[in-house]
């Protein structure tokens, strides 16, 4: 086997890291979702699930998923090296995988009615580990958009418009479900698990796409 070719297969592998990252993440947290008593999407968000006994399921899908982001952005690094967003796009993969290790690592507080027997409403105080959650979260959620807009620049560049634009969307999608949940919008937990899954859906279908080509 060649050099080149080699490099390929390596970039190839990586690039499957990336694909594989949103339908783990999704499964793992969905299933969670709908089967954990007392969690409720519409008040709590994804988060929520690294607390109570149950709490390490999602913990380990958050340190999973950052890992194949991580893997990922090498792979993104081989597939668009001398092109548009050779540069910005593994980086940005890179600090998403980076940023949900980091919200996997420090964990939310219970709160709300979760997990059962926990309170109503907001814990009186956040703990230090909270608030570093919700800062990796945002690292991760403004690197996440930033990928798609990049992306977006690249398949504008590349001539391909109608793929160019649903990058782009991907990422507003994210700021939209972001913003209303930050904003205290009804149903925000849903807003922005969905808009999360829509940006790391289509960074893993590009992961995906550039595989084939690799």
């Amino acid at each position: 086997m060649t050099t080149t070719t080699r490099s390929h297969a390596s970039t190839r592998t990586l690039l499957t890291a990336a694909a594989a990252a949103m339908p783990v993440w999704t499964v793992v947290a969905l299933a969670q979702a709908f089967t954990r008593e007392g969690f409720d999407l519409v008040r709590h968000p994804l988060s929520q699930l690294s607390t109570g006994s149950l709490g390490w399921i999602q913990i380990t899908n958050f340190l999973i998923v950052g890992s194949l982001f991580i893997a990922g952005s090498f792979g993104f690094r081989g597939a668009l090296y001398g092109k548009p967003g050779g540069t910005w796009v593994p980086r940005l993969t890179l600090i998403v995988g980076i940023g949900m290790i980091g919200a996997g690592v420090f964990v939310l507080d219970p709160a709300d009615g979760f997990p059962v027997g926990t309170p109503a409403g907001p814990p009186a105080a956040m703990s230090w580990h909270a608030i570093l959650h919700l800062v990796a979260g945002s690292v991760t959620f403004i690197a996440l958009a930033a990928a798609c807009f990049v992306l977006g620049r690249y398949f504008t560049r590349t001539g391909a418009r109608g793929t160019a634009v649903a990058s782009r969307l991907a990422g507003v999608a994210l700021i939209v479900g972001d913003g209303w949940a930050m904003t205290g919008g009804h149903a925000g937990s849903v807003t922005l698990a969905a808009g999360v899954m829509i940006a790391m859906a289509w960074v893993s279908l590009v992961a995906a796409l550039f595989r084939k080509s690799a």
